[in-house]
Parts: C-alpha cells; structure tokens; sequence
C-alpha cells in the first residue's frame, strides 16, 4: 500500500482541462519515493493508500500543482545578451538567479532590442487532470531514503 518511504510504480496520463494529452507513461512506469516530494503534492496525497491494480482519476488545482502563474517570473532582457543566438518566441533558455540558482525559461516575445522570458513552470496555472494505474510498490532501501528518490533495479539513477 503506498505510503512514506515506499518505491511507487506508476502508469499515468495527464490531461489539460480540455481532455487534450499533455503528458504520459508510455508503457514505461515512473517511480518515484512516496513522501520525498518526487511528484506534485496534489498528486502525491491522492495517491496515499493505493496498492498495486487500483486506479483513480485525479484533478490537481494549480496551487496543489505547479503553482499559480507569477507574474514576477516575467523577465525582459536587452537582446544583445543573446549574442550571435537568434532568440525566437517559444525557445526554452537556461538563466541564472542572482543567488546562483538555475531555471528554464522560455521567450515569450523578441523585439528588435529586447527578449521576454516566461520563468513559470509550463504547467504552472493549470489544472492537471491525472488518470493513474498503480503497478508496483515496495519497501525502499534505506540509500533510496537517504538519496530522497529510487534507485531503479539495476543500482543508482540520477
């Protein structure tokens, strides 16, 4: 039954609030350490109990999800950062916090001197609407819960 410290495998597809796909397993489950916050904590609590050939249909609101969108997370740089790049509306680019912190970001809009970037989750704003089939779950090893994720059977994943 799933619970904290226990390796869950899962199928699942995700819908957007218009049924369209957004994501899905692929015939290959995810893992992920149940109370290691490897998932979205909406998801995550739903699961809470399940065990192996249940299903459930889950709704996530943005806030239990990838946050709310953060209009702070609008940035406008000069395009000469970019240099010889030639930035277009929908790239995904890396940035670096003034703490030192990495995100991803993607442009929203290039004008002749400047670049939008939009560092909210691609998801953030949305409500995610999970559909889940529980194929496994087992005992972690104590390195998985040092580590806060699971190994995978053949050792070490990162």
């Amino acid at each position: 039954m799933i619970a904290d410290d226990k390796v869950v495998s899962m199928h699942y597809t995700l819908r957007d609030d218009s049924g369209d796909v957004i994501d899905e397993s692929h015939g290959e489950p995810l893992e992920f350490l149940a109370g290691h916050q490897n998932i979205i904590p909406g998801l995550e609590r739903e699961l809470v109990g399940l065990k192996p050939g249940d299903r459930k249909d889950v709704k996530v609101s943005p806030e239990d999800g990838y946050g709310v969108r953060d209009e702070s997370l609008f940035i406008t740089v000069p395009r000469e950062q970019f240099g010889d790049q030639a930035p277009a509306p929908d790239m995904m680019v890396g940035l670096q916090s003034r703490e030192g912190h990495h995100l991803q970001a993607r442009i929203v809009e290039v004008t002749d001197t400047q670049v939008r970037l939009d560092a909210n989750h691609p998801l953030a704003g949305k409500v995610l609407h999970f559909a889940i089939e529980i194929a496994g779950v087992r005992d972690a090893t104590r390195e998985e819960i040092q580590h806060g994720h699971p190994h995978g059977p053949d050792g070490h994943h990162h």
